[in-house]
């Protein structure tokens, strides 16, 4: 029987000549958008880029064209410029009459509908320029003082991340519009942050909470049912006092406009661990530091009464106190006078309240809760000493704080020092690994108090300084805010903070908030600087996880003191074809759909 010859092979040519290697190579080098195109080729490629994309990523930059419109279009294209899938995004705008709903609006046709975004009004931005990749802190006093020739000023930071392994939702804390107060909703802004957390990983407490508060509402109490329903491994970060809109993944959560019976005092990113992760998808870790700008001046005093009046602006407390171990009531005047004695110079003065509370969500057994809250001194009369905010107690114990620029930087200095150590633990970690598998950092993210920046440290780029000089190649990206949150604290004045957030891979998260001090007794004094960050560890690294032997406990909230809350690794999706490239794929082409039909 004659065998029929061979038909000859036809040479491949175009894309199919290309080995896999060499697509990815290519494909890691395209922008987002051509990267989202090219994962719904075929099943091949597909695998490719999900390759390319299995660690956690985080983009950012700034812009400060005047120009609203294109000052976001560069941002974008920034952030777009290498392959991302955005599970997130956080726009912090600064300048005079900005339209927000513009720029939610604009984003939110170029990332996709499923994205939930935040955008908020910042005192201050911290990045690095989408056009000169120049890294920068930018106060909103000193961006107007140069703005004011051009007759108009506008600047944008914008963060898209991606994290591999966890999923993320924006949620809102909703009030009823003719309602005073919106303290019946906590509850259920609560169970909704647990609910969603059950849902993704099994557990009610997720791995993350970045918070952004409204102007006028009061954010202690949300913090406090926050630090009472979630576990010790969920840490809380971001911004107590903004203007902000939002966007939800669920269009039902998405509530705006005046016609609206709701409107929302809160809203926050939540992170959760996705239990139906891929094996091979490793997993993150934060870690966290803390610097505070203020030192402790004289006795401990011991609150004997306190009455709240709401003036025309903000609320304020009339207290009287006496000396701790002493009997003799002091008037307000007489006080601040005694403390003004003992400093060389005169600055501003808090005082720092140190709170036990008891806490419950719905029915569940309350708790107790210890704080430490920082309130701004106002004045004093003959009787009482005048501070801002409430929630003082009779028996309560406080200090007396001022600011001090030359603790913030030796605090600072300590955070940088935290965060060299840690690298060490990585390196010495890798070697018992025998080298197998690594860590590494993949982003930051600061929350800096609004009183902090050059002003106060007299050169520029301090609160940056931890992550420029241990990780000078991570994105990072930061705001100066008029209340920082974070755990450990809560604080309702204007010291000087600054919160760092660093983002690692591990192959198991665990929310570690690393300070100077360790346990919740060392947390009563200010000077520190709270950092976490994000860090990678591929899942074959798996047995040679470690975690940070410093922690700490209770809630943070800060309306003024100078503080800094950075965090890093994130990754990014830009369009609805980016979110779920895998449903993309024609189930026609199979897998040997051939490369070159792209070129068609």
């Amino acid at each position: 029987m004659e065998r029929k010859p061979k038909e000859p092979r036809t040479p491949l040519t175009g894309f199919a000549s290309i080995n896999e290697d060499l697509v990815q190579n290519i494909l890691k080098r395209t922008p987002a958008t051509s990267f989202a195109a090219a994962a719904c080729v075929c099943k091949s490629w597909n695998q490719t880029c999900n390759q390319i994309l299995s660690k956690p990523k985080l983009a950012s930059a700034f812009s400060l064209n005047p120009d609203q419109k294109v000052a976001s279009q560069e941002v974008v294209n920034k952030v777009l410029s290498e392959p991302i899938r955005p599970q997130f995004a956080i726009a912090n705008v600064i300048g005079s009459g900005v339209d927000l709903s513009e720029t939610l609006n604009f984003l939110a046709a170029k990332l996709g509908s499923k994205t939930p975004i935040i955008v908020s009004c910042a005192n201050g931005i911290i990045g690095r320029d989408a056009v000169t990749d120049e890294h920068q802190e930018v106060m909103l006093e000193d961006f107007w003082a140069d703005a004011a020739s051009k007759n108009s000023g506008f600047g944008v930071l914008l963060t898209v991340g991606f994290f591999p392994g966890l999923q993320v939702e924006a949620i809102p804390l909703l009030r009823p519009r003719k309602a005073a107060s919106g303290m019946a909703m906590v509850d259920k802004f609560v169970m909704d942050i647990r609910n969603y957390s059950a849902n993704v990983s099994g557990s009610t407490s997720p791995a993350l909470l970045i918070m952004f508060g409204g102007e006028k509402a009061e954010q202690k109490p949300v913090m406090e049912k926050l630090d009472h329903a979630t576990s010790r491994e969920t840490f809380i970060a971001g911004d107590q006092r903004a203007q902000f809109l939002y966007k939800s993944g669920i269009e039902s959560r998405n509530v705006h406009g005046s016609g609206n019976e709701y409107i929302s005092d809160a809203v926050v990113l939540v992170f959760a661990r996705d239990r139906h992760r891929a094996s091979d998808v490793g997993e993150i870790q934060f870690h966290s530091a803390l610097s505070s700008g203020v030192s402790t001046v004289g006795p401990r005093y011991k609150v004997v009464s306190v009455k709240e009046i709401q003036p025309e602006t903000d609320l304020t407390t009339c207290l009287k106190a006496r000396r701790e171990g002493e009997q003799e009531i002091l008037g307000g005047q007489r006080i601040i006078d005694e403390i003004n004695n003992e400093l060389v110079n005169k600055t501003e003065l808090f005082i720092g309240v140190s709170k036990q509370r008891q806490c419950d969500i719905g029915s569940e057994n309350p708790k107790l809760l210890r704080s430490l809250a920082f309130h701004e001194v106002k004045g004093g009369d003959g009787e009482h000493l005048f501070v801002s905010g409430d929630g003082i107690g009779s028996g309560d114990y406080f200090h007396f704080y001022h600011s001090d620029p030359k603790a913030a930087l030796s605090s600072t200095s300590n955070v940088s020092k935290n965060f060299r150590n840690l690298k060490l633990d990585w390196r010495s970690c890798q070697l018992h690994a025998g080298g197998v598998g690594s860590k590494e950092v993949v982003g930051g993210l600061v929350f800096s108090c609004w009183g902090r920046g050059e002003s106060f440290f007299g050169h520029s780029n301090v609160d940056s300084s931890p992550f420029l000089d241990n990780f000078p190649g991570i994105p990072m990206a930061g705001i100066f805010c008029y209340g920082e949150v974070g755990r450990g604290f809560t604080i309702t004045s204007k010291a000087l903070e600054f919160v760092h957030l660093l983002i690692d891979g591990l192959p198991e998260v665990l929310m570690t908030l690393s300070t100077i001090d360790s346990g919740w007794a060392k947390i009563t004094e200010f000077g520190k600087c709270f950092c976490i960050h994000f860090e990678y560890m591929p899942p074959d690294f798996r047995l040679y996880q470690f975690q940070s032997d410093l922690t700490a406990k209770g809630a943070y909230d800060s309306e003024y003191i100078p503080s800094l809350l950075c965090l890093t690794s994130f990754a990014y999706k830009s369009e609805d074809v980016m979110c779920q490239p895998d449903q993309l794929d024609d189930p026609k082409l199979g897998d040997d759909y051939p490369r070159d039909s792209i070129a068609r």
